[in-house]
């Protein structure tokens, strides 16, 4: 490995047209076509590549596209044993060029573009190692795993003994961990029954196939329309009962004062969270519709669209929620993740994230397995989202079973996808988009 270098990045736009059925329709998102930006990390080894992507919903992704080009020479050209021995040092590159940073820094596009990035480079990584990444991860000394992390900005919050204390307190504990988890794998929750756009009779035939699948947790899209949010959430809750616990997801549409006033008219459904109840960006907010709705019962969930370590920082310092959702790609790669996870053990706040995506169920398996088998060692009040959408265009797809996802056994962060599916979805001139566009 000691001469393996990055030689070239080859970069796709790939887009699948899930609109023309309302999959992944909410709120806010009306007609999201679930695509990404995709990065492909070539060595010298034919045999050895990194593939890492970030979850986009259509147009705008060629943009993503534009800001990983902008990258690429800080990539291009680098020593992997170089990259690994110092991750945080590699990821401060990505996120700290002197010109570039300027148009983050640390969020939006060029966020999204550094964690396209990283996620390929620990798919390289874990490859090598010939492991899964949540094994590459629990495997990990705490020493090396801390050495990963970025504490700029967050040190007021998570220092570096404290992130080790964390992992070296689960060490003696964590194989008991793993094994259950080989044996059993990691709760799951599904938001397919529950997308804005469905009719009903196809929300009640879903409710039906996912509880006959095993599930007991169930996520509804809300916030277009109070009676239609009535309607929609009294059929689910005739079709779950009471006994299953339900959580409805505003994805951001509402005001501070909206949001308390709504979900009070929703309470009798008895909701366990109300997700993205407002604007991503205010902690405050998001704080003082915590406080109001804490007595009906309702907890605050977010992080879909948390662009930094450093404002989920704030969302634990101000209580802003009680279930924290990281996701996989909003955030700068694995590193970043690590740093939220660290920090919501720190603030007993349970990690339940986002997935759902293209790849999102891929990857966030990893880091929710490895959360439980080396970071919370629990399972109490967790569980992490899945949704039943584009997992054949993977080459080690997702794995569901009663409805728990089964820890994969294949090297890599499982977010590499098949060479006839780019061809063919790869925007705008693959096969499918042709004549579309």
């Amino acid at each position: 490995m000691n001469e393996l270098m990055i030689q070239k990045l080859t970069i796709k736009d790939i887009r699948f047209p899930t609109s023309l059925e309302k999959h992944g329709s909410d709120a806010m998102h009306q007609d999201p076509d679930y695509s990404c930006a995709y990065v492909i990390l070539h060595t010298q080894n034919e045999n050895l590549s990194g593939h890492g992507l970030c979850f986009t919903i259509g147009k705008g992704t060629e943009v993503v596209v534009k800001a990983i080009e902008t990258l690429e020479h800080l990539v291009k050209g680098q020593k992997v044993d170089g990259i690994f021995n110092d991750m945080s040092a590699f990821w401060r590159k990505l996120t700290s060029h002197s010109q570039i940073r300027w148009i983050g820094p640390e969020k939006g596009v060029l966020h999204l573009a550094v964690g396209t990035i990283v996620n390929a480079v620990w798919d390289l990584w874990a490859k090598i190692e010939k492991k899964p990444l949540w094994k590459l991860l629990v495997d990990m000394e705490p020493e090396t795993l801390v050495s990963t992390i970025d504490f700029r900005y967050i040190s007021d919050e998570l220092t570096r003994d404290e992130a080790l204390e964390i992992l070296r307190s689960k060490r003696t504990t964590a194989t008991k961990r793993e094994k259950e988890m080989i044996e059993n794998g990691y709760p799951t929750y599904t938001t397919s029954i529950g997308w804005i756009g469905y009719e009903q009779s196809k929300t009640r035939q879903l409710c039906r196939e996912a509880l006959a699948n095993g599930f007991n947790h169930f996520k509804v899209k809300v916030g277009d329309c109070l009676e239609d949010d009535k309607e929609r959430l009294k059929l689910i809750r005739g079709e779950i009962g009471y006994e299953k616990f339900l959580m409805v997801d505003a994805n951001q549409k509402w005001d501070v004062n909206q949001a308390i006033e709504w979900m009070k008219e929703l309470a009798s459904f008895k909701p366990l969270w109300i997700e993205e109840p407002t604007s991503p960006d205010d902690v405050v907010g998001h704080s003082t519709i915590a406080k109001a709705l804490n007595p009906l019962g309702i907890k605050v969930a977010t992080g879909e669209h948390c662009q930094n370590r450093i404002l989920f920082k704030q969302l634990f310092q101000l209580n802003g929620f009680q279930f924290c959702q990281i996701d996989a790609c909003r955030l700068g790669g694995v590193n970043e993740v690590i740093a939220v996870v660290l920090m919501a053990a720190k603030n007993n706040v349970p990690v339940c994230p986002h997935a759902g995506g293209v790849g999102l169920c891929e990857y966030v398996q990893h880091l929710c397995m490895w959360d439980y088998i080396s970071v919370s060692g629990s399972l109490e009040n967790r569980v992490t989202e899945y949704v039943d959408h584009l997992h054949e265009h993977f080459e080690f797809p997702v794995v569901c079973k009663n409805s728990r996802y089964m820890p994969p056994q294949s090297p890599g962060y499982c977010g590499q996808m098949k060479k006839e599916s780019m061809e063919i979805y790869e925007f705008p001139n693959g096969k499918y988009w042709q004549n579309k566009v």
